[in-house]
């Protein structure tokens, strides 16, 4: 009787774990991400190993996303050099990397403008809150990839990594 129970149970062990939902975290085994690329105008965002692509990816970005980032709510994406400082596992965006903006001379100017410079720039996926179709740019300044996508990103991408925003 009590074969029959362990079998039982094992097989149900294995059935409910068969319906568990996939995970949003991926492991990464490739080339090191030794830098990131935004080409804004182009919408593309690139991840390179010593130069060479290893993967590329069409983007959304601020709703107003010609010119630099200057203060905070103005709907640019940043433009210049920064470092991939931190991830969210539990964005309201599925997943998300953030971007080291503001750096000291964003500060400057926003200051000079008299207003904050904002923050919170990530990489960020759509999330529950971000119709499935959403296209074009839509965010508050940060850089959008689909949910697959930012698992894929989430990955490969560590922190340090430098990222070049280029208009």
């Amino acid at each position: 009787m009590s074969i029959i129970r362990s079998v039982l149970i094992t097989l149900s062990l294995v059935i409910l774990t068969g319906c568990a939902a996939p995970s949003k975290f991926r492991s990464y085994d490739g080339p090191e991400v030794t830098r990131v690329v935004l080409l804004k105008e182009a919408r593309q965002l690139q991840l390179l190993h010593n130069g060479t692509p290893l993967k590329v990816y069409n983007v959304g970005l601020g709703f107003a996303p010609e010119g630099h980032k200057q203060v905070e709510g103005d709907g640019k994406t940043p433009e210049g050099h920064y470092m991939i400082d931190r991830r969210n596992p539990n964005s309201r965006y599925h997943l998300s990397v953030g971007i080291s903006y503001p750096n000291a001379r964003d500060i400057e100017v926003a200051r000079g403008l008299g207003r904050p410079a904002g923050g919170d720039i990530f990489i960020h996926g759509r999330g529950e809150n971000v119709p499935k179709g959403a296209t074009g740019d839509w965010t508050w300044g940060c850089i959008a990839v689909t949910d697959d996508e930012i698992e894929e990103i989430y990955a490969m991408v560590q922190d340090g990594t430098p990222i070049s925003i280029f208009p």
